[in-house]
């Protein structure tokens, strides 16, 4: 059995791919086009109280019969750190003086959810057809509640080490999570940046190493990049920048500015607006804070005293607090509906026949 056969098998779309979750520009908007185009739509969870979660959930299953994805954090929340908040704050000083801030406009509460007790009831309870996991994969005992629920366990990799552990663990697929994808890394074994690769590098190095499908995520903007990842073994693509300036996508109006300007071409790794590496569009606070700052908390923590600043600064029109994210091939992204960017890039990606099912 071909790997995209054995992909198609466990997702059971019509197309092998999958539309990446994205949270802070999509909705479940954004997850019923994918699926309707005949892809696995994706919604972000790790961001979303479980009100809000189960109620998206619910408008994905009106709108849609075919198979959907909810996508949830597996990080480890760290304990707080009065010092280390200390030095984060005395490095934002300078910023916060500018919009007239204090201490007391930190956030206290919000952010980034690990997965717990909580989303493993929501997944018992509707029973998603798929579930993915970004930072690794939650502990045993959450995961076999996912299991029994009769979900595929879907979660990211940036390093082959990574992929054998995911494998080992659970994982029925596993995300090869290239260097230049956008948003943030999935790294959970190590924070080490040297030990990061690019895509083609590191597609065929896990595709080797691993049993079950390999789905390449990071750089596939085009029909070329499509391509390239199928000839080195890839049984499905990933897209999560392509679809960023999608009809049903709910990016900003700065956010699409910006992936729409020159500035699309400059993109760096960053830990300021939440802790974790993650891939956005230089803006000031990048280039004056350095994008990667020793005084930032570990993830999720630094976003409490950054997301001020984005918000301060929105709140006069301007994105140079902001986390645009995006990938390195994001100057290929395409305006226009999600079924047409993802019917294109399927079609460069091609099937074991030659020929994708579109409707």
């Amino acid at each position: 059995m071909s790997p995209v056969t054995k992909l198609l098998g466990l997702i059971r779309t019509r197309l092998p791919v999958i539309q990446a979750p994205m949270a802070g520009v999509q909705s479940s908007k954004l997850t019923i086009a994918a699926c309707q185009a005949g892809a696995l739509g994706s919604l972000p969870a790790a961001m979303l109280p479980s009100e809000k979660l189960c109620a998206e959930i619910e408008t994905i299953r009106r709108h849609t019969d075919r198979p959907f994805n909810i996508n949830f954090f597996a990080h480890r929340q760290p304990e707080a750190d009065a010092v280390q908040q200390v030095k984060w704050l005395a490095a934002l000083a300078p910023f916060y003086r500018e919009f007239g801030l204090s201490e007391q406009d930190v956030l206290q509460r919000g952010g980034r959810q690990p997965f717990g007790e909580e989303q493993a009831e929501i997944v018992m309870r509707y029973r998603p057809p798929v579930v993915s996991f970004h930072f690794g994969l939650p502990e045993q005992a959450l995961l076999d509640k996912v299991k029994s629920s009769g979900a595929i366990v879907v979660s990211s990799a940036t390093t082959v080490e990574e992929a054998c552990w995911l494998e080992a663990h659970g994982a029925d697929i596993i995300i090869a999570q290239g260097l230049e994808a956008g948003g943030h890394r999935g790294m959970f074994l190590s924070r080490d940046l040297n030990r990061q690769q690019g895509l083609f590098s590191l597609l065929p190095q896990i595709r080797a190493a691993v049993n079950v499908p390999v789905v390449a995520a990071g750089g596939i903007s085009d029909a070329a990049t499509a391509r390239a990842a199928r000839a080195l073994g890839a049984a499905g693509i990933q897209i999560g920048t392509a679809l960023i300036l999608a009809d049903e996508a709910d990016t900003s109006a700065l956010h699409r500015k910006a992936l729409q300007s020159e500035r699309a071409a400059d993109t760096v790794l960053t830990n300021l607006f939440s802790g974790g590496f993650a891939r956005g569009i230089v803006n000031r606070f990048i280039r004056e804070a350095g994008p990667v700052n020793d005084a930032a908390p570990p993830f999720p923590l630094a976003q409490s005293a950054s997301a001020p600043l984005k918000a301060a600064a929105e709140a006069q029109g301007s994105d140079e607090f902001s986390s645009l994210w995006a990938g390195q091939n994001a100057p290929l992204a395409q305006t226009g509906s999600t079924r047409e960017i993802i019917n294109s890039l399927a079609d460069a990606f091609g099937s074991d026949n030659g020929q994708t099912q579109t409707s």
